[in-house]
Order: C-alpha cells, then structure tokens, then sequence
C-alpha cells in the first residue's frame, strides 16, 4: 500500500512519460475548516483521471472539467483559491465557511516529477522548490521539521517520509501493521533476530533487519517523529529494546499483551534505570478499543491509537467524529509534535 502522495507521484510521472498532458494541483494554504492539509496533492490527466485529493470531491470535479477545457492550452503555473464567498463554499462542499488555495502546475518531462519520485523510493526526504513564472524546478535535500513554504512567487514542498516506525517482531500481525503503516506514509523497519519468523518475509517497501532489538533502537537514534511497537510476546526482546525506546525522544512506545502482561513489563522496567516517568510513557495494552480480533482489526486499532497521539488527540477519550470535532474547536489542541509539523 503506497501513501496517498507517493501515488500522486507515481501516476504524475507515468502520464508524463507517455506523453501525457498532467496537471498538479498542490494546496498551499487553507482557512477556516478543510479537508485536505497544506501539502496535499492531486494529478489530472488531460482525459481527466486523476489521482490523489484536495478537497471532498467537488473542486476536483471542477479542477477536472477546467483541465478538459483549457488542458491543452495550459503552460503557465496558476493561483487558484476556492471558498472565498459562502456561495463557493456551498458549491465546492468546503465545510463552515472554509477557503482552499491551490498552485496549479502544468507537467512536462523537464518537470523532474520522475527524479522527484525516485527520491522519494529510496526513502529520502527532500524539498521541491518551484519557480511559478518560469515552471522550474529543482530538488533539494530536506529535514523532517521542514514545512511547505509559498510567497507567491516560489512554492516549496516537501517530499518523502517524515515519521519512522519501529517493529519489534516479524509477526502475521506485524505485516498488516507495516502495510498500513506505510500507507500512512511511515518509513517502517522490522526488527526480529528469530530466523523461522524472518525467512518468509517478504512485504515490499519495509525495510527487514535481524538485529537485536535493543541494538537496532540505539542505532536509529529515534526522534520526537518515531514510533516503536513490540509486539513479539517475547520478554528477552521486547523489553531490552522498551528500556531504550523509553529514554528516547520517541513519541509513542507501545507493547501488545494483556493488562497483567502489560503489568508484570511494568514491573521488570522497574529494575532497569528508568524513572516512573519514562515508564509512564509506555503504552499497553496498546491500540484503541474497537472490539478488534483479527490481526487486521488489531493492527487497525494500533495504528488509530498511534494516529492520534501524532495528532494531538487524547486517546483515553473514545468519543465519536462530531463529538472530538467539538471538543477540539472549543480547547486548541497543542500536538507534541505541533512545533515541527509541516
């Protein structure tokens, strides 16, 4: 499963090179509520398929009927918005009054879409700066705390993964985590030294490694962008590499098992050098509860649960979308991870 943005790149290129009109659409500003973020993207084809999102579905509509139109004539970036009036807003389904600004950028092989895509496959992070009077563009090296960037003139936009996942053990539950993971736009590595786990292993895109768990923690140096979860079961691996998870700046540590389980951990971290704080940060049993059995279920609820800790959102709190929707409007929600977000 490919992140929403690295399918905009993958289809964008594979249009260009069959000589394909394409046009991407990049919001670089929204007011009031949106659906999409800053940094969204969205390609259309000349016939008018597309790939990705920027809004619920009515600007693309309208986006896609402007491309049949004037696709063929288009050669010049564009500054579009959408929602200023509360007529638009009702057109466009922009909800409570909100407002979208896009840059419109008409593709061709000089583009560097496909270099821009190679980058980002092998897992770098980098920044596309691009001139809108002249169409240039040009790649440059980027750090996770980086943003996307428009005055007007020079749209800068940052590409690849910003967040890390570490899993500890190569389980049947582990691959469906990674999966979604990565679609979440993660940069996933797994962690087992166990070799009957290991040697069927075979899912594209994540990164293997058969280290000692407590070692490949040290070595990745994690991040107030990093996530660990163990979830082999397995005291002399999991909870070697937790202690080091632990006094990371990582910004969620997670370990499956039941709440007993979960305890007796607890208990075995006490004899190691940690403070009651860092312990405190360990969270188990993991995942938010959804009634999940299967490993997909299960890897659904660990994911929800990392999801919205990354967003600022307090996961002791089960409450529906409208429900959580109000309470953040009434409280701003400060994320730990606020101050670096893009």
């Amino acid at each position: 499963m490919d992140s929403v943005d690295l399918d905009v790149l993958r289809k964008s290129a594979e249009w260009v090179d069959d000589g394909r009109r394409v046009l991407l659409v990049t919001v670089t500003k929204t007011w009031g509520s949106s659906p999409r973020p800053e940094g969204a993207m969205l390609a259309v084809r000349d016939d008018g398929l597309v790939a990705g999102s920027v809004s619920g579905g009515c600007i693309e509509d309208d986006i896609v009927d402007r491309t049949r139109r004037e696709g063929q004539r288009a050669t010049k970036c564009e500054v579009v918005t959408y929602g200023i009036t509360a007529d638009e807003a009702h057109r466009f389904g922009l909800p409570c009054g909100g407002t979208i600004q896009l840059v419109l950028e008409p593709l061709t092989r000089e583009s560097g879409i496909r270099a821009l895509l190679r980058e980002v496959e092998n897992g770098h992070l980098v920044s596309r700066r691009l001139e809108l009077a002249s169409g240039f563009a040009t790649l440059h090296p980027a750090q996770a705390h980086d943003g996307l960037a428009f005055d007007g003139k020079v749209l800068r936009t940052i590409h690849g993964p910003r967040y890390r996942m570490l899993v500890i053990g190569a389980s049947h539950l582990s691959k469906y985590l990674a999966e979604i993971a990565v679609g979440l736009g993660y940069d996933v590595t797994i962690c087992d030294p166990r070799e009957e786990y290991t040697e069927t292993w075979d899912l594209p895109g994540v990164r293997l490694v058969r280290t000692m768990p407590d070692d490949t923690v040290q070595a990745m140096r994690l991040d107030e962008r990093s996530a660990v979860i163990a979830l082999t079961h397995d005291p002399k691996l999991d909870d070697l590499a937790l202690m080091e998870a632990l006094k990371s700046r990582a910004f969620y540590i997670g370990a499956i098992g039941s709440r007993a389980n979960n305890e007796k951990r607890r208990e075995r971290l006490r004899e190691f050098d940690l403070t009651d704080e860092e312990i405190a940060r360990l969270h188990g049993p993991i995942g938010l509860y959804i009634g999940s059995r299967t490993p997909p279920e299960i890897a659904i609820s660990i994911l929800a649960e990392i999801t919205a800790i990354k967003n600022g959102v307090d996961p002791g709190r089960i409450v529906s979308v409208a429900e959580g929707k109000a309470e953040l409007a009434k409280t701003p929600v400060c994320s730990v991870l606020d101050e670096t977000r893009a």
